[in-house]
């Protein structure tokens, strides 16, 4: 059984538009196990801005194939769903409405 995060393959792929030709984002192993994609929370940030310019489709794609990965690093106990989707930024609102239906869907 691998200790992957789902779509991490996808993932991998979208993550690299941040970078320069050439380079390859790794994936690493965190102490329990599991493997996330590095450049994640970057890529997120570079595609709200994408969003927030009125960019829809393949960005809306990579930040619903981010939410695992940024779930399994913490970054939603630092800052709840609900705070995102509380704030004035749409980008943030949309990021913010997936994860909280990934959580809703996680427990259910």
């Amino acid at each position: 059984m691998s200790n992957s995060i789902e779509n991490s393959a996808q993932l991998a792929e979208a993550n690299q538009k941040i970078v320069s030709e050439g380079q390859v984002l790794p994936s690493v192993q965190l102490k329990d196990g599991s493997k996330v994609q590095t450049g994640t929370v970057a890529t997120m940030l570079h595609n709200i801005k994408l969003y927030n310019s009125g960019e829809r489709g393949q960005v809306e794609k990579e930040l619903e194939l981010a939410v695992p990965t940024l779930i399994k690093v913490g970054l939603f106990e630092l800052f709840a769903p609900d705070d995102w989707i509380n704030g004035s930024n749409p980008g943030r609102r949309f990021v913010g409405e997936l994860a909280k239906n990934y959580l809703s869907g996680a427990r259910g």
